[in-house]
């Protein structure tokens, strides 16, 4: 009897073992996935705190939950039984999506770069065309989450097929595993950080009104600091759009024999780490992010051109409508 106790016991410390050797594998996996996601992450971050502003105080975080909450069922209850699938079904088409998934955040880093050159005027959003069509603020709320919840579907199916790209030679439950922790860990990433931003002004003023004079001090410095550091994650987030989605197509080129253009910046990465050999791997590091935005930058402004000089009027034409466009449009915000 002792002996088969013994033996049961020894089973389950077994399977205790295996099992966490599991989570342990899942969650390197997870954790590699998820860096190479950071671009995009840093993007998310960078667009998401614009839906809560012109709110009271007081809607900002039941705002950032709701968006939140509409990211996580986008990502575990839409895009991860979508990628289980594709990755049964058709793992031949995940390198097609992921450099689809490249050129679309090149055309939206593009864009952001462009609308700095050449700056467009913003329509209010909460008026229609001749700002007739007046929107209460529950309403106006909504639009917002909506419009939030949308984008992130798009940058969230980025994520996720960059992860299960990383473990295409894993189990079936060790990537239905993987792209559940790196789904919840890069929502709860994305949205604490999100909400600290959001509500970093308000934590600034209620910190300017202390007594003691280095607090004070604190709090007019988050306060006058937020709008250039909002600023400053706005331009690292176009820049990891160009970095991450120029990299991705580059490395697809590469998985179908046009090695060239990787092999090329490879190269130019290594003698320029040359450099400075204490800072090698930064060096490199640098360039390589460098000639992936640059290459990133060429391969938005082709999409671009392409989206609007010759996919809107092709639909336009079907519509009935075919005029031609005489200018870029209007930069439609996230």
């Amino acid at each position: 009897m002792s002996s088969g106790l013994f033996a049961l016991l020894d089973d389950v410390a077994a399977l205790a073992k295996v099992a966490a050797a599991a989570l342990d594998d899942a969650a390197a996996q997870a954790t590699k996935a998820g860096a190479k996601a950071a671009g995009i992450v840093i993007d998310d971050a960078a667009v998401t705190p614009r839906y809560a502003v012109g709110f009271a105080a007081e809607r900002e975080l039941p705002i950032i939950g709701k968006i939140a909450l509409g990211s996580l069922k986008n990502k575990l209850l839409f895009l991860l039984p979508a990628a289980l699938v594709l990755s049964l079904v058709a793992p031949w088409a995940i390198t097609p999506l992921l450099m689809a998934g490249g050129a679309y955040l090149c055309f939206e880093g593009f864009e952001k770069v462009y609308e700095l050159v050449v700056p467009h005027a913003h329509h209010d959003e909460a008026a229609g065309e001749g700002g007739t069509n007046i929107l209460d603020s529950k309403e106006l709320e909504n639009q917002k989450i909506a419009g939030a919840i949308k984008t992130d579907f798009i940058l969230s199916a980025e994520i996720m097929a960059i992860t299960l790209s990383g473990v295409t030679t894993s189990s079936f439950w060790m990537q239905a595993l993987v792209l559940a922790v790196v789904g919840l860990g890069m929502t709860v990433l994305v949205y604490g950080v999100v909400a600290l931003i959001v509500k970093a002004d308000d934590a600034g003023v209620a910190l300017s009104r202390s007594g003691i004079l280095p607090v004070r001090l604190l709090g007019r410095g988050l306060v006058s600091g937020m709008p250039p550091f909002l600023k400053l994650l706005s331009a690292v987030g176009t820049a990891a759009m160009l970095w991450v989605g120029g990299g991705i197509i580059i490395h697809g080129l590469a998985g179908y024999g046009l090695a060239g253009i990787e092999h090329a910046i490879h190269d130019v990465a290594v003698m320029v780490g040359k450099v400075w050999p204490p800072l090698t791997g930064v060096l490199e590091w640098l360039t390589t992010a460098a000639a992936s935005a640059v290459f990133g930058l060429i391969v938005g402004g082709l999409c671009l051109i392409g989206m609007h000089f010759i996919v809107e009027p092709i639909l336009k034409a079907r519509r009935g409508g075919g005029v031609k466009p005489t200018a870029l449009p209007e930069k439609q915000t996230h």
